[in-house]
């Protein structure tokens, strides 16, 4: 089963094309990195993908064949988007009882217990937290309505090594227990390689490479993927984190 298919995707912003041509299939179970520079069109596959915008060309399926933003869909999707948006005037535990009433498969008793394991008070306003706390607070509300597909749009950019560290290790650690899929958009090429076993790679708004890593590195793919490194360098120094 994939848990994201698309064909012919394209999403166009006035004359612009910000994504083109893009047909690809990523099969369930995997930790799947979107990477690309700046302008590549990754937040906006990761924004079809979830249903958070209509296509101008082409289709978007998911976990499955549903169609992207549709009520089967969304109720198997959890999304943290950049900057781990939350309502930074309201305390955790008012967080927690929103995202239930919104979700109708939310595990209250593993969110709290988590949000006690990391030491983030329910008393506190999310405004209040540190980047780090913050990242989790969102990841934990994510993984507590028990998604099939764990989509994440640069959520560690702004965190610290350490933060970085924590954050990747509960969506490993989530996919390992509950074989939850993720799709992850980076620009921290150290995490995507330590911890993606799928690659799609997205450059002017199309993709160039895609596939299971593993098996790009045996079809001797490893030149692309080092270009790919460069190119980054070249293009944004600013946007590599290693």
């Amino acid at each position: 089963m994939n848990v994201i298919e698309t064909n012919g995707l394209g999403k166009r912003y006035g004359g612009t094309w910000a994504l083109r041509e893009c047909t690809l299939a990523v099969p369930t179970g995997h930790v799947a990195a979107l990477v690309g520079p700046n302008g590549a069109g990754k937040t906006t596959l990761l924004n079809l993908a979830v249903g958070l915008a209509p296509p101008t060309a082409g289709a978007v399926t998911v976990l499955g064949g549903q169609p992207a933003g549709s009520s089967a869909a969304l109720d198997g999707i959890a999304f943290v988007a950049q900057d781990t948006p939350l309502y930074q005037n309201l305390p955790a535990a008012d967080l927690l009882h929103l995202t239930r009433n919104l979700s109708r498969r939310f595990d209250q008793p593993y969110a709290r217990a988590r949000l006690d394991e990391l030491g983030i008070p329910l008393n506190r306003k999310a405004g209040k937290l540190s980047g780090g706390q913050q990242a989790q607070l969102a990841l934990t509300l994510a993984l507590a309505r028990r998604p099939r597909l764990l989509v994440l749009d640069e959520p560690v950019a702004m965190l610290d090594p350490v933060a970085r560290h924590d954050f990747m290790a509960t969506v490993l650690a989530a996919t390992a227990a509950d074989g939850v899929s993720v799709l992850l958009s980076s620009h921290v090429l150290a995490e995507l390689e330590r911890v993606a076993d799928y690659l799609i790679l997205l450059a002017r708004g199309q993709v160039q490479v895609t596939g299971r890593v593993d098996d790009l590195l045996a079809a001797r793919h490893l030149a692309s993927l080092e270009a790919l490194a460069l190119s980054y360098l070249r293009e944004d120094p600013a946007e590599v984190t290693r």
